[in-house]
This record gives C-alpha cells, structure tokens and sequence, in this order.
C-alpha cells in the first residue's frame, strides 16, 4: 500500500445571523414557497460586517486541529480555497497561518470557487503522497453574500456564508484520498462571474467603477450542473476501483435540491446515503463540502472503512471529485468535532 493522505480532523464555523426565505420576501420579490420548491433552501447564514474570511477559517481550522490532537505548528502546509479573499495581497492563508501560529507551514489559496474545497483537497493529498508534507490543513471559507445583489432574486435566495476545514495526514493503510477527478470548461466562465477587475484597469484614473456583483445565467448553470455532478462523481468512483454500489455517503455541492436528487439517482444511490443541508445553509461555495463532511463525522455517520465520495461544480465552469476511504477512530481522550 502505497503513501496517502487520510483526514484526521474536521471543523465548521457558521455566521450567528440567520437569512429565511420569510426576510428575503421583504427584500425582493420572491417568496419561501417559490424558494423551496426550486431549490430546497428555507435559511441561510450571513456573516456580519466584522466577521472576516480569515476569521471564518481560523475558527473552522482550530476545530480540525482539535478534533486531529494536533497543535498548529506540526502543519506542513495550510491551503485555503476561497473566492472572497480580505485582500488581493497577501494570501487568506498567510493571513491564516499567522492567526493560527502555524509558523513551519508554507500556505497558499486556491480559486476555484463553489469546486474549490475538493480541488485543495486534490493538492493536499498530492503534496502528501509525494512526501513533501506529513500534515496539511484544507480549509474551504467563502462569504458570498457580501458579492451577491439582494435586488436579484436569482442569486440572493442561494447564497449563504461559512467556512470547513480539514486535517489531512499520512498514512499507508487501506484508507484516505483513494481518488481524484478535476475538470473544467471555461467556454462557460460567463454563466456564473463576479466582474470588477477589468472594469478597474480600463478606468486609468476615470471613475472608479460601480460595485461589482455576482452575474449567473441561471438555466445555463443548472443544465451544465445536472449533468456534471453525477458525471465527475462516477468517474472518480471507477478510479477508485469501485462501483456505485460500493459508496456509503455521498456528499454533494449543496447548490440546488433538485440537482442533488439528479445526481442521486444517476448513481443509483437512495436519498438516505446523501448528505443534505442545503435547507439551513444554502450554497455556501467553497465551504459547502467540507461543513457536510464536518456534521457526517458529527453525527456518527462516517465509520472506518466507509467509502464517501465528495463532488463539487461551480463557476468555471469546474468541477471536482474524490473518493475517500473513511479512516478516523478517534483520538484518545478526545470526542468528534
């Protein structure tokens, strides 16, 4: 059995205020009948003005480092997926090691959005198995609803903030990362952006331009959605020498009830193997993955030898997937989460 990396921690933060479909119907013309029924979310959570990316994680990655029994200087390397950054420069995960004290760790962020939790999952495992790091810390953080327009129906309504993280370490049992799929077709980047970096350059000086917020093409995403989750999710399954039958827990991007269940069925999985909590938090991007990961090993779901399989799509248009062979008997003297 060959060097692999296996999760021994996990860890969430969730903003306190909550957003239900009932507040949003003052907000915009919609109602919770409408939202539920086309997407399966009845709240969200909204982080306050003072709640920044870099808090969100630090609060996420501590947990994982408790629920691992690690201290943050046995880190090798810390990898932050985000697409709402604090600043252009430095890195969330610079600004993340030094909150943490991870003072060994190099650190670095990786944007791919609502896939971005699964492809840093991706490049931790990879840094593991080729022996260039022993402990990495993942952590998938997002604020969303600060880029969203709350006069748009289209994207308020799905949006919600939170972060995830997870400890990866190696290991050479019959467990951890078993696979990976990665993909992308950016012939679809416009169907789902966030603008403002070209508008600022072609300025020179003029103007400065309005406030940049998040653009989808709703139907184009769905389609592309439906297809591709069930897709990259089966791909990585036959990587990993499986077949559907084989999967214990699926946890999916929580973006879209409807395409949750699509992907369900695609594999032939029942509902009970799915994780689902896009009912109380809504599409938290990058974060999504890893806060369902989080509450499985919460709430007993995940036992050794498991087989979960993680799959992710976003804007890109990417997508991600992984398989991963459920390891984590617990820390002596220490309880889950």
């Amino acid at each position: 059995m060959g060097r692999r990396a296996t999760i021994t921690g996990w860890g969430t933060y969730l903003p306190d205020r909550v957003l239900t479909n009932h507040d949003l119907e003052h907000m915009v013309e919609t109602s919770d009948e409408w939202i539920v029924a086309r997407t399966g979310i009845r709240e969200r959570r909204l982080a306050a003005p003072t709640e920044t990316t870099t808090a969100m994680a630090a609060a996420a990655a501590r947990q994982a480092l408790a629920t691992a029994g690690l201290g943050p200087d046995q880190l090798d390397l810390v990898i932050v997926a985000t697409v709402t950054p604090d600043t252009l420069m430095p890195s969330t995960a610079s600004l993340l090691q030094a909150e943490l004290g991870a003072s060994r760790a190099g650190a670095f962020d990786l944007a791919a959005a609502c896939s971005g939790f699964v492809y840093a999952l991706a490049v931790g495992a990879q840094f593991i198995a080729a022996g260039t790091a022993q402990t990495v810390l993942v952590v998938g953080v997002d604020a969303l609803t600060r880029w969203v327009d709350f006069s748009d129906r289209s994207t308020c309504v799905l949006f919600g903030d939170g972060a995830g993280a997870v400890v990866l370490q190696a290991t050479t049992a019959d467990e951890g990362i078993l696979s990976t799929v990665l993909g992308s077709d950016g012939t679809g980047a416009w169907s789902l952006y966030i603008d403002g970096f070209r508008e600022l350059l072609s300025a020179n000086g003029a103007t400065p331009p309005k406030r940049p917020y998040m653009r989808m093409k709703g139907s184009e995403v769905f389609r592309f959605s439906v297809r591709v989750l069930g897709e990259a999710a089966l791909e990585a399954i036959q990587q990993a020498g499986l077949q559907p039958q084989d999967i214990d827990l699926f946890i999916p991007h929580q973006a879209n009830l409807r395409i949750i269940d699509a992907a369900a069925k695609r594999l032939g999985l029942p509902m009970e193997k799915v994780w689902v909590n896009i009912d109380r938090y809504g599409n938290t991007s990058a974060a999504s993955v890893p806060i369902c990961l989080a509450e499985a090993a919460d709430a007993g779901a995940l036992k050794p030898g498991m087989n979960v399989v993680l799959v992710a799509f976003g804007a890109g248009l990417a997508w991600a997937a992984s398989v991963v062979r459920w390891g984590w008997q617990g820390v002596p003297g220490r309880e889950a989460g």
